[in-house]
Parts: structure tokens; sequence; C-alpha cells
């Protein structure tokens, strides 16, 4: 299997968001919002494996500041580390105001997906290449994180059996 490039998998959705995005307070939805970070997460992920993937967790999500309606949302994404049959993607938003042209960090998030082959089983996902410094910062930060998963699974198991 032939390892890939991070740069061979980045994608950013654009989108804009409309009167039916809202909550109450008249912001954009949080759950909107999510579902547009799955969404382009799953697309990279695809882009990285070229077969079908699966949402398996969504280690972090951060609302830095509200997105409002009108708003162009950016959601900037790239595979950050991959292990055996799961990649680690992690995804920007930003919110550009169309009149004004100021753009806002709006929110962060750090997805883990699954290859699946064509039965629905887990299957192994080429290796990934870090070219830049950024992206090798951004691969180490992945490994701790999936180090921090792991010990809290086991520590969860164990507390299961208690």
């Amino acid at each position: 299997m032939k390892s890939k490039r991070v740069s061979e998998s980045k994608i950013t959705l654009v989108q804009q968001m409309l009167p039916q995005d809202t909550n109450p307070a008249g912001n954009v939805h949080g759950g909107v919002m999510l579902k547009l970070i799955d969404t382009a997460g799953g697309v990279c992920a695809t882009r990285h494996v070229r077969a079908n993937v699966v949402t398996a967790s969504i280690d972090r999500l951060d609302f830095l500041e509200p997105v409002y309606v009108g708003d162009l949302v950016h959601v900037h994404t790239s595979v950050n580390y991959v292990g055996t049959k799961s990649m680690e993607v992690g995804v920007r938003v930003e919110a550009e105001n169309l009149y004004t042209g100021e753009c806002r960090h709006t929110a962060t998030a750090y997805l883990t997906f699954v290859s699946l082959d064509e039965t629905g089983r887990p299957q192994l996902v080429p290796q990934l290449i870090a070219e830049t410094e950024d992206e090798k910062r951004r691969m180490q930060e992945a490994q701790e994180r999936r180090k921090q998963r792991l010990a809290e699974r086991k520590k969860e198991k164990a507390a299961q059996k208690n």
C-alpha cells in the first residue's frame, strides 16, 4: 500500500450560512456546524484511503466564536495521523463576513475515522507522509491525543469490570 502526503487529501468545504441554519438565539446552530465538520472530515479521510469511512469518535470540538447568518464558512481539513485502520483528521472552521471581509477562527475539532472494506469491515489505511514542519508538529500532537484516548479507554474498561 502506497503512503500518501498530507496535501493529497486536504480539502476546504465552503458554505454560506442561511436563516434555516440558526438556533433560537439567531446564531448558526452548533449541530449545523457539527454536520459540516463531520462531512468535511469524512471527505478528507475518504480521499486519503479512497474507500468508505465511518466516524469513530470526535476527540475534541471547541466552538470559539459564533457564526452568523450570511457568513461564508470555510471548513479546512487535513489528515494529521494514521494508525493501522484509523486516522485522525484535524478541522479548522473559519467564518468570513462577506461585507467586511473579516475572517474569524470559529471552531476546531479532531475526529477519528475508520476505513472500511467492501464488506463493512475495518481495513488497513495508507501511511502518512508529513513533509512540512507544521504537518510534522500536527502528527506529533495527534500521536499524543491517541495515547490519551487509549489510556482513557483502558480506564473505562477497568471501571466497567469493577
